[in-house]
């Protein structure tokens, strides 16, 4: 089950780069994607106590949604 949700957190955290990402042209990251994959990679080196590594991975996918939503209403 571990395995499941850093997976999907490795996903949101592709999708939101890949978003960001435009035509061969990087983008500057915004603050939310910095935030996003700080706390997936939180989740990924406190993996050990699953607490505090689900509940990092959770806010880092979270943030990532949030990230892909705001950018997509202010094109």
């Amino acid at each position: 089950m571990q395995n499941i949700y850093i997976a999907i957190a490795i996903v949101i955290l592709a999708i939101v780069a890949i978003y960001n990402w435009k035509k061969g042209q990087q983008k500057p990251l915004s603050r939310l994607t910095i935030l996003a994959f700080a706390f997936i990679m939180g989740g990924l080196i406190f993996g050990d106590n699953q607490a505090i590594g689900y509940s990092f991975l959770g806010l880092g996918a979270l943030f990532g949604v949030i990230d892909i939503f705001y950018q997509a209403k202010s094109k």
